[in-house]
């Protein structure tokens, strides 16, 4: 597996910190091969570290709450500094527990999990602002194509815009890697949403996942999604609120808020939808019929998150462009397409741009290879764009 030095350079400062490091992120994103590679690379200095996946039943089995984990810590470590690491560990029973007597007994604490339940309010208050959390996603274009050259198998952008960056999916080919990624799927739907939050109307909640997951690269809002299901189950938009924040809270998803230069304030019922990985959308598409606009977009918005912009979809009196991604005070307006070679599609996008003057670079990113630039516009390459630093 390729080091995710980009993520690792973001941790190091606080190794030594008694600070807790929380790493979150969705399912088989690789944040159990980061905390390893941390562990490996500490273990360089000093053999005073503790590595334990609760994802594993037998561990699990060994040690089934706080109390047994803190005890096992206690025989396994040395007076000095220990550096402990919990993947998954909101699979134990009272684990902010945990974290606050092992981070007390002079030891660095390092914690995994797939949901946000790690960063809830009653994990928060607990520690008083003692942590710090880092968001992992799945590889990036860049990453991917290092563990491609690794495996020795190559990959394309457009398989890349199909299905996404899920690491191990690498490791496979046609049928068993859509298995693969329909099994992750499953596994977020199911155990890390349906069985946690004890939703007993799992028809209904899974056609709400299915329209959500489908909807990367759309406004959508809880009542668009109310009309979209109700045909075929019965609801109400309270319920299909508290669905889509489970999704959130899962990561599958995320809902990007609108920004209104009309009334210069960010609009709270309107958002749009991004996947946490593409695959999301594409093992739900029939015939091979992918939705490959909208990936795009979905893979542009992944990559933003990546190299650390802050992004909202920006509403130009009615005309609405992707992205006003901003960054170390520097802000950019970015409108996000497959192909502008046809006509109607050239006056849409760059027309979005309409009326703004030229305080914020305007640009286009799509998976054109003629150069589109103009005078006000800079046209980005998909390619040229994936496999650059920044913007």
């Amino acid at each position: 597996m390729i080091s995710r030095k980009h993520y690792l350079s973001q941790i190091e400062p606080f190794v030594d910190s008694d600070l807790i490091k929380v790493i979150t992120g969705i399912r088989r994103c690789g944040k159990s091969v980061i905390l390893k590679q941390l562990a490996q690379g500490i273990l360089d200095r000093t053999d005073n570290v503790v590595l334990l996946e609760f994802e594993n039943k037998r561990t699990r089995a060994l040690l089934p709450d706080a109390d047994h984990v803190i005890r096992y810590v206690d025989e396994h470590r040395t007076k000095d500094k220990c550096f402990v690491f919990l993947d998954e560990v909101q699979e134990i029973e009272n684990w902010p527990d945990i974290c606050q007597t092992l981070r007390l007994e002079n030891c660095s604490v390092f914690i995994s999990g797939s949901n946000s339940k790690l960063l809830s309010s009653e994990f928060t208050d607990a520690l008083s602002g003692r942590y710090v959390s880092f968001r992992i996603h799945p590889f990036v274009w860049k990453e991917m194509q290092e563990y491609a050259a690794e495996l020795n198998r190559p990959v394309s952008i457009m398989d890349y815009l199909i299905w996404g960056g899920f690491p191990k999916r690498l490791e496979f080919e046609g049928d068993a890697m859509i298995r693969y990624l329909e099994d992750i799927d499953e596994t977020i739907i199911y155990k890390d949403i349906i069985r946690r939050f004890k939703i007993r109307k799992e028809s209904l909640f899974r056609a709400v996942a299915d329209c959500v997951l489908r909807s990367n690269g759309r406004i959508v809002s809880y009542n668009s999604i109310y009309k979209a299901v109700k045909q075929k189950e019965k609801c109400s938009e309270h319920t299909i609120m508290k669905y889509v924040e489970y999704l959130e809270k899962a990561y599958a998803t995320e809902l990007v808020k609108q920004y209104s230069v009309k009334s210069k304030q960010e609009l709270q019922f309107h958002k749009k939808c991004y996947d946490g990985d593409v695959a999301l959308n594409s093992i739900r598409c029939p015939n091979n019929r992918y939705d490959i606009d909208h990936n795009l977009e979905n893979i542009v918005y992944l990559e933003l998150l990546y190299r650390g912009y802050n992004t909202k979809v920006y509403d130009n009196a009615g005309k609405e462009i992707d992205f006003i991604a901003s960054k170390s005070g520097k802000e950019y307006l970015i409108q996000v397409a497959h192909s502008v070679i046809d006509e109607k599609a050239y006056q849409r996008e760059f027309s979005a741009f309409n009326g703004l003057d030229n305080s914020r670079q305007k640009i286009l990113i799509t998976n054109d290879d003629m150069d589109y630039s103009t005078s006000t516009v800079r046209h980005i390459r998909l390619k040229e764009f994936l496999e650059s630093d920044d913007l």
